[in-house]
Formats: C-alpha cells, sequence, structure tokens
C-alpha cells in the first residue's frame, strides 16, 4: 500500500481545501499525476482504493475534498455557484503544479458523477492542455423523479431564497458491492444535504457543457453505467458526440449502479480508463491549430447562421416581434436609447452598464431600465469589469515587487472607467497611464473621468487605432502592462486580432504583462444578432464566438505565455493574464 500524506491549500478566497496525495513507487516528487474527483455529497477517502486498483506505479495520484464536503472548508453542501467550484478546481491544480513541478502535460483527471462534471467544467472553462480526462456517468442530468422538479425548484428558491434538499439515493442504489454499501451507510463525512442553489447552478452548467462540448480538445473517455437510478445517460451520449477531442470514447456497463468505479465488478471499467491514460502519455501532446477557426470551424458556421435570415414563419415573426418590442423599449428605457444612439457595444453604453444606475422620470421607467440593466450579459460585462480590475491590481503589484516602472496601455480604453477605477485603488499608482480609443467620443468622455478620478497627472488619453501594428508598435513610451479588454470579442477576423497582439509585443518591454478578454460563450447570442445593434454604421451586432483555447492561441503565437485566467459564474466573459516571452 502506498503511503498518503494529508495536505491543506487556501483557495482564491482564503478557503482552507483538504487534499490527499500518494507519491510514485519510485518516490519522485515530479512524477506524472492522476487527480481523483469524487461523487456529489462524498469526500476524498471514498476513492482512496482507486490508487492502487489502477495499478499505475510509476503515477503519482492527488484526491481532493470539494468546498462544503469532507474535511473541506465551506458551508456544508453548498458553494456561492458551481462557478466557485470550478474556481477552486483552478486554484487546487495551480497549487500541486507549483508543489510538485508539473505542468499541464503531466497530468490527467479522474472524475465521477458530479466531480465528472467538476472536472469537464473545469477543463472547457481553463482549457489546460492536460493529457486525458475520464469521467465516470458524469451527472449532466439528474434523476429527480418529481415532475418539473427543477422549475419548481427555481420557483421556490426565487421566492424563499437558499434552502436544502436532501439526497434520495440509497447506497444499494449505487454499487452492487456489499462493503462498500456498508462502508457508505457508515462514513460520518458524507453530506447528505445539498443547497438548491447550487443544485439549480450544476444543472444550468451542465447544460451549457453540453451546449459547448465542442470547444473541448483533451482527449476523454466516458464510462456510463448501464443501470443508473440516479443520473439520465441521453445528456451524456450528447457531450460525448459534441466533443472535439481528437480521441474519445464511450463505453457503456451493462448492469452497472452509479457508482462506475465504486461498482462490484468496477475492474472492468477501471481497466479501460488505466489503458486510456497509459496511451494517452504514451503519445505527444498534441491539440488542433485554431488560427483559422475565423474561417473553418463550429464558430465560423454559427456565425454564418446569425448572419443569414432566420428560418420559417415563425422564427421570422418571432424576431420581428422581438425587435418591435425593443424598439418600444427605447421610449421608456434611457439605456435602451443609449443603445440605439451609439450602439449596444460602444464605449458609452459599456459606461453605462458599468454604472449601474436605473434612469428615467417615472417608477416604471425606471424598473424598465432596471430590467435592462440586469440582463445576464450585462451583468457578465460588470462581472468582467471587477474581474478586470482585479488582475490590474494584482498585475501591477507583481510589477512593483519586482522592482519593475509601471507603465499601463490600453489600446481600445473606451471611457477607461475600469482602468482608472482599479488604479485608483492602489496606494502607490502607476508611473504613467495611456489611454488610447479610435472613437472621439470615448476621449472626450475619457479625459473627463480622468479629471474626475483625480489622476491628470499620471495619465492621459489619445486617438489610435488598435489594430494597426505599426503604429503601437512605434510609441514612444514602452509598456509594463498592456490591457485589452472588450474589443476582440467585437471582432471576428483573427488577422486584425493577431496585428493587435504584435504591435503590443512589439511595443512592450521584454517580462511585461497582457491583461487581456474572451467571450468563449453567450446565451443570447442569436438574441443579440436579430434584435441589437452595433456602434457601427448601426448594422446588427453579430459576434463570431471565440473560444478561449483559440483565443489562447492568438495570444501564445504572439509571443506570449497565458499564466492566470477568471470567469464568470455564467461562462460569458474571462480575464487572463499572460506575460511577454523573450526573443530566441
Amino acid at each position: 500500500m502506498r503511503q498518503v500524506t494529508e495536505n491543506r491549500f487556501f483557495t482564491y478566497d482564503g478557503n482552507e481545501i483538504f487534499y490527499r496525495h500518494w507519491r510514485a513507487n519510485n518516490g519522485d516528487n515530479a512524477a506524472p499525476a492522476i487527480v481523483l474527483f469524487h461523487r456529489g455529497h462524498e469526500h476524498s477517502g471514498r476513492i482512496e482504493h482507486l490508487v492502487e486498483e489502477f495499478n499505475l506505479p510509476d503515477f503519482q495520484f492527488f484526491a481532493w475534498d470539494q468546498r462544503g464536503l469532507g474535511l473541506s472548508e465551506g458551508a456544508r453542501g453548498d458553494a456561492e455557484s458551481f462557478a466557485q467550484i470550478l474556481q477552486d478546481t483552478e486554484c487546487f491544480m495551480r497549487h500541486i503544479k507549483a508543489t510538485h513541478a508539473l505542468t499541464d502535460n503531466d497530468i490527467a483527471v479522474v472524475g465521477q458523477s458530479v466531480g465528472a462534471v467538476i472536472a469537464a467544467g473545469w477543463v472547457h472553462d481553463y482549457v489546460p492542455k492536460i493529457r486525458a480526462m475520464i469521467l465516470g456517468s458524469p451527472a449532466f442530468r439528474i434523476k429527480l423523479y418529481v415532475p418539473f422538479a427543477i422549475p419548481g425548484l427555481r420557483l421556490m428558491y426565487n421566492v424563499r431564497g437558499n434552502f436544502y434538499v436532501n439526497s434520495y439515493v440509497k447506497p444499494s442504489l449505487l454499487t452492487h458491492d456489499t462493503a462498500r454499501i456498508d462502508s457508505f451507510k457508515q462514513d460520518t463525512l458524507i453530506t447528505r444535504p445539498i443547497s438548491v442553489r447550487l443544485l439549480l447552478d450544476l444543472h444550468d452548467s451542465s447544460k451549457r457543457l453540453i451546449d459547448d462540448a465542442d470547444s473541448i480538445h483533451v482527449p476523454t473517455q466516458l464510462l456510463v453505467s448501464g443501470s443508473d437510478y440516479v443520473v439520465r445517460r441521453q445528456p451524456q451520449r450528447q457531450f460525448f458526440n459534441k466533443l472535439s477531442s481528437a480521441k474519445k470514447e464511450f463505453h457503456l456497463l451493462p448492469k452497472f449502479y452509479h457508482d462506475t468505479l465504486g461498482e462490484k465488478e468496477r475492474h472492468l471499467a477501471i481497466e479501460k480508463a488505466r489503458q486510456f491514460i497509459l496511451d494517452a502519455f504514451a503519445e505527444p501532446l498534441r491539440f488542433p491549430s485554431l488560427l483559422d477557426a475565423d474561417r473553418i470551424g463550429v464558430t465560423k458556421e454559427e456565425l454564418v447562421r446569425l448572419q443569414a435570415p432566420p428560418k420559417g414563419p415563425v422564427k421570422t415573426f418571432y424576431w420581428w416581434m422581438a425587435r418591435r418590442i425593443v424598439e418600444y423599449a427605447k421610449r421608456i428605457s434611457k439605456g435602451v436609447e443609449l443603445g440605439f444612439e451609439t450602439g449596444f457595444d460602444s464605449g458609452s453604453t459599456l459606461d453605462y452598464i458599468y454604472k449601474n444606475e436605473p434612469q428615467g422620470e417615472a417608477s416604471f421607467a425606471r424598473f424598465a431600465d432596471f430590467v435592462y440593466l440586469n440582463s445576464i450579459g450585462w451583468r457578465g460585462i460588470r462581472k468582467r469589469k471587477d474581474n478586470a480590475e482585479q488582475c490590474l491590481i494584482k498585475t501591477i503589484e507583481a510589477l512593483q515587487k519586482e522592482g519593475r516602472a509601471v507603465r499601463i496601455m490600453d489600446v481600445a480604453a473606451g471611457h477607461g472607467r475600469y482602468i482608472l477605477d482599479g488604479v485608483n485603488q492602489l496606494r502607490v499608482k502607476p508611473e504613467s497611464i495611456l489611454l488610447r480609443d479610435y472613437s472621439e467620443l470615448n476621449i472626450e468622455k475619457g479625459r473627463a473621468l480622468i479629471q474626475i478620478k483625480g489622476l491628470h497627472e499620471i495619465a492621459r488619453f489619445e486617438k489610435g487605432d488598435a489594430f494597426n501594428r505599426e503604429e503601437l508598435a512605434t510609441l514612444p513610451e514602452r509598456a509594463t502592462l498592456t490591457v485589452v479588454s472588450g474589443l476582440y470579442e467585437l471582432f471576428g477576423d483573427n488577422l486584425l486580432v493577431s496585428n493587435s497582439l504584435k504591435g503590443i509585443y512589439d511595443n512592450m518591454e521584454s517580462g511585461g504583462y497582457l491583461i487581456y478578454t474572451a467571450q468563449p460563450w453567450h446565451p443570447q447570442l442569436e438574441y443579440i444578432a436579430r434584435v441589437l445593434t452595433s456602434h457601427r454604421n448601426g448594422k446588427p451586432w453579430v459576434m463570431r464566438r471565440r473560444t478561449q483555447i483559440e483565443m489562447d492561441q492568438l495570444v501564445e503565437a504572439a509571443g506570449f505565455e497565458k499564466i492566470e485566467q477568471v470567469i464568470d459564474r455564467w461562462g460569458i466573459f474571462t480575464v487572463s493574464i499572460a506575460r511577454k516571452r523573450p526573443l530566441c
């Protein structure tokens, strides 16, 4: 039996997370690693049997207790959101990589049930270049058996606020292994209640993962129980069919109950997973190039559909009516009126969204503006601003700790609010701030905001083209921190983005930082394309989604190395930090 060590680390918000670590038999602290994700309600102790049963002596194993479960801190069976658990996962992965000198290339993940959804969500949202992902009966859709259970729980949650429901699952419906059944009954660390908030978010996040599974390229194996009374099989098959992974396998295990890797005959599943892992580590790690995704591929096909008129009389009438409603709303909502005047993707609209102050003379008008400001897309925009500010502060402090001058440039700042708000949270201000934009209106508003924020001594605003490589490269002042927020999402052409990134690289000092945003997914993409207008000549605001792996590849091709990423709870906007690599 391998010796296990019990460890703890602090995740992003100070919550203490417990995990177990088993060294490789050869004692190599940097040996390739298998990271195990336990089922919902359970903890890492329930899956430690896999360390021996996988029979991979040259691999080290890690297994962690999810926030609020097992020996980890947090409210029992609860989290602010499913995204919070994914952020914990990212922090855990960064922790073990730093502690054990690992890279993504050295890691494979194995998850069961809810743990499988967490593993898949982490791979989808944070796009690590890991070797393999094994998913045992992922809980994309739980069998609740009560008609309209999800809508009913959602209604009750909206009325009552957060509350808990107990798991109905008996251990005899999880496995045929009597020893596992008995140990489940006696395990005092199992947490049966789960918060409805987390349950609903798991449901919504799973739908997003299934809809957007084609953005996953990691080699993936699904091990699906044939007699599962806990989760549904159809969403598992839908997820598998949409995967873009060059290597993927789907295995249906007849008569297996839900605890796929804890079943009586689990050696059948484990051997398939073991061989998949060995094969993945025996081959060079390959991910497809998506630098031409603007010309061919899933997001290009999606763009073509959005640019074409809606098909059929029903859809045509639906979107005509939606446009009429929004056009009427501009008479009531100040935000909608501003969107039609300047474009819903303009700097002026963005600044209005950031302020988040419903306007209108009558209470009904203010309510209409409130509804507009709280659409999911605008909530995501505001969270992107918060995340961008936090990344800005973190990066500035890193430069100051290195003893380097802090010279900030934003190539398309809009009104510059997120930069100026972020800087004003700092005790030690940067040496200089250069804000640039193509719009005279944005420049005028931005210069006024600089004065209001009291940063006129270090900040200036000038006109500039964010896509002109030569113009960016020849700016007289070399930046140590460049920010591109909310720009590349509006332009689907990768040549434009590549030119911009290369100009930023040419301008930047060696070792400088880049903060960039992306929009890998949006729940209202068709609504935006059919109903809202752009600042570009009032034409329909049609966007091509750029998946995170595509955006990261563009950044890497320009000469940067990504080091960190955050994402909002809905999976709409990411903010990433990269660093300029020196020329070879």
